[in-house]
C-alpha cells in the first residue's frame, strides 16, 4: 500500500482575493505532482476555497487517514496553517506534518521555537523536490537531512543547507488530475473554469516591501514557450479551463520568449482568457506588439504603480517614474484590455494630504481598477527595520494589505483606514460616473466588478457611503437590478 499524503490549504479569509474568483493552490499542485510521480497516494484538500471549518478539516483528516499532512502559509495565513497541522497531530500523533510557503521560508526558527509540537518539518524554498526526498527518507527510516528543511530535535533547531533553485521548470510534473475543477471560477465570467498557472519563477527587481524577489533570490527562470502554451492547451481541452491567471511576477521579462508565447496563443486560437501582472517598463518596451496581447487572449493586466510620489517610489526601490505608469496604463486601455494598479500607502510619513495625492494620481492614471492598500511590514522584508518602530499590530492574521499595521506619525491607524476607504470610494464613484463612455466589454466588466466589490468583498459595507448623483444613478440602473444572465 502506498503512503497517503494529504495537502491542505489553511482556512484563511480576508475578503480580498475571494471576491474576484476562487483560486486554486498552485504550489500544492506542483508538490503533489512530484509526490505522485514518486508513487505516493496524494490528495489536495482546498479547505480555504471550500470555506470549510476547522471541525470539517478534522473530520476530513480522520476519514482519509493520511501518513503525512502538509500545508503552506504566507504571513497572514500562518496561524491557520499551524492550526491545521495541530489538528492533524490531534487526530493521530504519528502523522508527519510539514509546512512550506514564503513566511516559513524566512521565519522557520521562530515557528519551530513556538510550534515544534505541531510542525515536524519546515520546507525552505521550492518544495517539489525537497518534499518528496524528505518523505522518502522518513518512511524508509533514514536520516531526514535533505537540503532545504528545518526541524526541531531534542530541543535543538536544525537547518540543513539551502537547496539550489530548480533549473528545468519544464520537467516539473503537475497534479492537474487532483484538482476539483468545479470549485474554481472567475466571477466576472459566468460558468467559467479557472486555472492558476506559472510560466516562470522569480524577479530581479529590488522592491523593498516585497517578499517574492527574496524568496526567489532575485533570480528569474522560465519555462519554454512551447511547454507553457502546451499546458494551457491541455487545460483548455481536457478540463474546460477558459480563464487562466498567470501567477508569475514578471512573465514578460524575456521579450523574445514572451512574444513567442503570444504568437503560439494566437496560432492555437484557444477558447481561453488570460489574467496577468507585469512591470510597467515591460509594457512600455512592448509598445510595438501590444496588439498581440489582446489577440492572444490577454483579458486583464495588473501593473504596480505603488506610490503617489516619486520620493516614495524611490524609497520602495521601484525603479519607476510616475509618467511611465501613466503611459503604460494608457497603452493597456487603448488595447481594450482591463487595466489594474495599486497604491501601497500607510508609511510612517503618510498624511491625509498624501493620500489625497494618491487619489488624484489614481484618477490621472485612469486604470479600470485601482486598489489602495495598507503596507504590510513582512518581518523579513528589507523595509522592515524602517517600519518596525511604528508597528502597532502584531497579529500576523492582520498582515493582509487591508488592515493598517503601521501607525503613521501624523495619523492614527483608524484615521488611515478611513482615508483608504475614502480613496476606494472616490476613485470608483468617479469611474462609474463615466460608465456610459466605456466600450460594451469594459462597461459590462465594470458592472460585474462593482457588484462583486459591493456584495462579496471586504469593501462591501464601506463602499455604500455617500455617492455623487451620477454614481447613484449607476447603482439604481445596474447594480440593484437582478444579475445579467
Amino acid at each position: 500500500m502506498p503512503r497517503k499524503i494529504l495537502l491542505i490549504t489553511p482556512p484563511y479569509h480576508c475578503g480580498v482575493l475571494e471576491s474576484a474568483g476562487t483560486w486554486m493552490p498552485l504550489g500544492l499542485v506542483y508538490v503533489a505532482g512530484g509526490l505522485q510521480n514518486a508513487g505516493y497516494e496524494v490528495k489536495i484538500y482546498d479547505a480555504m476555497s471550500k470555506f470549510h471549518t476547522i471541525e470539517e478539516i478534522r473530520n476530513h483528516i480522520k476519514d482519509y487517514e493520511p501518513d503525512a499532512v502538509g500545508t503552506a502559509a504566507y504571513t497572514s495565513s500562518l496561524h491557520d496553517a499551524i492550526h491545521v497541522l495541530k489538528i492533524a497531530k490531534d487526530v493521530n500523533p504519528e502523522i508527519i506534518t510539514f509546512l512550506g510557503g514564503i513566511h516559513s521560508n524566512f521565519c522557520w526558527e521562530e515557528i519551530l521555537q513556538k510550534e515544534s509540537k505541531s510542525v515536524d518539518y519546515i520546507i525552505r524554498g521550492e518544495g517539489e523536490i525537497t518534499t518528496t526526498e524528505l518523505l522518502d527518507r522518513i518512511f524508509s527510516g533514514h536520516n531526514p537531512d535533505v537540503p532545504g528543511i528545518a526541524y526541531s530535535k531534542d530541543g535543538k533547531i536544525i537547518a540543513t543547507r539551502e537547496r539550489s533553485l530548480i533549473t528545468d521548470l519544464d520537467a516539473l510534473p503537475m497534479a492537474w488530475n487532483l484538482v476539483e475543477w468545479k470549485d474554481y471560477s472567475f466571477k466576472t465570467k459566468r460558468n467559467s473554469t479557472l486555472a492558476v498557472v506559472s510560466s516562470s519563477r522569480g524577479c530581479t527587481q529590488k522592491c523593498t516591501f516585497c517578499s517574492q524577489r527574496l524568496f526567489w533570490k532575485e533570480k528569474w527562470r522560465a519555462r519554454s514557450p512551447e511547454n507553457f502554451v502546451s499546458e494551457l492547451e491541455y487545460l483548455n481541452t481536457k478540463y474546460g479551463v477558459d480563464v487562466a491567471m498567470i501567477a508569475d511576477e514578471t512573465p514578460t521579462f524575456d521579450r523574445e520568449r514572451w512574444e513567442k508565447i503570444l504568437d503560439l496563443l494566437i496560432e492555437k486560437k484557444l477558447d481561453l482568457e488570460i489574467l496577468m501582472e507585469t512591470r510597467v517598463d515591460d509594457i512600455l518596451r512592448d509598445k510595438d506588439i501590444i496588439d498581440k496581447y489582446a489577440k492572444a487572449g490577454i483579458l486583464h493586466i495588473y501593473v504596480g504603480a505603488e506610490a503617489a510620489s516619486q520620493d516614495t517610489l524611490d524609497r520602495y526601490q521601484k525603479n519607476l517614474k510616475i509618467e511611465q505608469s501613466k503611459e503604460a496604463i494608457d497603452m493597456i486601455n487603448k488595447a481594450g484590455i482591463i487595466s489594474e494598479t495599486s497604491f501601497v500607502l500607510g508609511m510612517p510619513d503618510e498624511t491625509p494630504a498624501s493620500i489625497e495625492a494618491a487619489i488624484k494620481l489614481a484618477k490621472y492614471y485612469d486604470p479600470d481598477l485601482a486598489f489602495f492598500l495598507a503596507i504590510a511590514p513582512w518581518p523579513y522584508s528589507d523595509i522592515y527595520p524602517e517600519l518596525e518602530p511604528y508597528i502597532e499590530e502584531f497579529d500576523y492574521s492582520k498582515y493582509n494589505l487591508i488592515e493598517p499595521i503601521v501607525k503613521p506619525v501624523n495619523m492614527t491607524r483608524e484615521e488611515l483606514n478611513r482615508y483608504l476607504l475614502k480613496a476606494f470610494r472616490e476613485f470608483y464613484m468617479e469611474k462609474l460616473s463615466r460608465i456610459e463612455e466605456m466600450s460594451d466589454f469594459k462597461k459590462n466588466y465594470m458592472i460585474d466588478v462593482t457588484r462583486l466589490l459591493l456584495n462579496d468583498s471586504y469593501l462591501a459595507s464601506q463602499m455604500k457611503g455617500e455617492m455623487p448623483p451620477e454614481a447613484k444613478r449607476f447603482m439604481e440602473k445596474y447594480i440593484t437590478k437582478p444579475e445579467r444572465l
